[in-house]
């Protein structure tokens, strides 16, 4: 009896996880895209620098006041050689994507995020010479056929916005290389790695929103009708940020990697819906059926990593493949990069 209990309790905890972490991220994208749009606050650097100082504030308070997480210590030297690069990549990461969400639709956004799993094996395959099974190459043909489906009937297509979450990919896999190298002994969880690299990440970024956007953003503030509403959603914009990092952190420790993979797909089918729902962006049938193609493709590509990490030592591996250069798996978790 109260193991069936503590199973029915298991699946409620990992339902919860998943609906909250799905709430988050949809509606961190969609606030976004909101903001860009209806708001007509074009100013990505500005909004990615709210959201870095709100999460900076969320994760002290998080470690430092309710003590959610011990803060993990870092050496001073560390900092800086270490976490300061993963903070400017990190940046990057962020301020692509939101570049792209000002000039291209959720969807169509979401869809080339999800190439992600491509560019992280493909950069560690020419950078780091590492080798991968036959199967993540060959999961990696529907990810790679439904983005350029997409984007080949995308009716709103815009370059510079391609362009930008496309490089956000780039920008994605090089922080997850980057990750396994730079923070090397250091176990960090989310709530830490926001802790340590939003402050970072705020310093990068301040200067730059202040040269090319700050004439902009005054412009703006005289200007706009209802500026503190409007200012509510952005700044609101940045707390959901930081709770979508918190989400993140939930959910990995509440659900199984089958199943978060899984639900990551999912989450930008949800995503594409909500944001089709109330935006209206225009989606053709093959543009859908590329969208389908690739998140089936990703939600393949995670089965072949689960089956390829539960294989017992000494499995016999690919004749093609040399077994002392052999990787079954990418660094990190992909999924792990929807922080915003």
């Amino acid at each position: 009896m109260e193991e069936a209990w503590l199973c029915q309790w298991s699946t409620i905890r990992s339902l919860v996880a998943i609906l909250q972490w799905w709430g988050f991220n949809v509606t961190v994208i969609i606030m976004n895209k909101w903001i860009f749009q209806k708001l007509d606050f074009k100013f990505p650097l500005t909004v990615s620098c709210i959201h870095f100082i709100c999460s900076a504030i969320g994760a002290y308070i998080a470690i430092k006041v309710l003590k959610v997480k011990p803060l993990i210590s870092v050496d001073p030297e560390d900092r800086w050689r270490r976490i300061f690069p993963m903070s400017f990549v990190f940046c990057i990461n962020i301020v692509l994507g939101n570049v792209s969400l000002r000039y291209i639709p959720v969807s169509f956004m979401q869809t080339i995020k999800s190439f992600t799993p491509a560019t992280t094996v493909v950069l560690q395959w020419l950078v780091w010479r590492k080798y991968f099974d036959w199967r993540i190459w060959a999961s990696l043909i529907p990810i790679v056929g439904g983005i350029l489906l997409t984007s080949v009937t995308e009716m709103s297509f815009n370059m510079l916005g391609f362009c930008a979450a496309l490089f956000g990919c780039l920008a994605t896999s090089t922080k997850t290389i980057l990750a396994e190298s730079l923070l090397h002994g250091y176990k960090f969880d989310s709530i830490n790695t926001v802790y340590y690299m939003a402050p970072f990440a705020t310093m990068i970024l301040a200067v730059p929103a202040m040269l090319l956007e700050g004439n902009g953003v005054l412009d703006w503030l005289h200007t706009h009708q209802f500026v503190c509403s409007s200012l509510i959603i952005i700044f609101g914009s940045g707390v959901m940020a930081f709770c979508l990092n918190f989400s993140i952190f939930y959910v990995i420790h509440s659900t199984t990697a089958v199943t978060f993979n899984v639900a990551g797909n999912l989450k930008v089918a949800v995503a594409v819906l909500v944001s089709w729902s109330i935006f209206r962006n225009p989606i053709s049938m093959l543009n859908a059926v590329g969208c389908a193609i690739t998140l089936l493709g990703c939600t393949f590509y995670g089965y072949v990593r689960h089956l390829l990490s539960q294989q017992p030592p000494g499995t016999p591996r690919t004749p093609r493949t040399p077994r002392s250069r052999m990787e079954l798996l990418p660094l990190v978790n992909d999924k792990l990069d929807d922080k915003v």
